[in-house]
């Protein structure tokens, strides 16, 4: 890894801590948000993602979930982030039922780094529904946020065959998870 790409992750990964300070993930274990970003960021270099899929990895909930803004994440890691950033973030202006059925039709249409971060954003989310859900979700919330991200996440493959298989293994794990917990 170039010494210039590290920088650039360590960089973001202080941009991400900083803007989501105080944040905490909405499943039991209340964990820093931070760590959702760095989950991503670590599957996207596990995986060969390519860097600006890491990068934005750890950047794609800072325009959606905090006061960030394109305009910042312009000026402090340029225009091919950015837009990366916002290629990968939902406009939460829309009403949630728009923004996953938008997030399905829009999975094929994206480049191939954003469908990497969507993909691995998936995988990081089904791990949290599985293994410290939001207390305020029951089971049938849950399974069907299951069924909806495999349905986002068909729309991302075929670009990351290892990814692919994680998501694949990860959705299978969820779905075996809730159907032992089946009331």
């Amino acid at each position: 890894m170039e010494a210039n790409f590290s920088a650039q992750i360590l960089r973001a990964a202080l941009f991400a801590a900083r803007a989501h300070a105080g944040q905490v993930r909405k499943g039991a274990a209340a964990e820093p948000y931070v760590n959702h970003v760095i989950e991503v960021a670590a599957i996207l270099a596990e995986h060969g993602a390519p860097e600006e899929a890491i990068l934005a990895g750890l950047l794609h909930d800072t325009v959606e979930d905090t006061e960030t803004t394109d305009a910042d994440l312009t000026a402090v890691f340029g225009p091919v982030i950015a837009g990366l950033v916002a290629e990968a973030t939902d406009d939460k202006e829309k009403p949630k039922e728009i923004r996953k059925a938008l997030q399905i039709s829009q999975a094929p249409k994206h480049s191939e780094a954003a469908k990497q971060l969507k993909l691995a954003d998936k995988i990081a989310n089904l791990r949290s529904i599985a293994d410290s859900p939001p207390a305020n979700w029951n089971h049938a919330r849950r399974i069907e946020y299951v069924g909806w991200a495999g349905r986002v996440a068909a729309g991302l493959k075929g670009v990351n065959p290892g990814l692919d298989a994680l998501f694949d293994t990860t959705y299978r794990a969820a779905l075996a998870r809730l159907a032992s917990e089946m009331p």
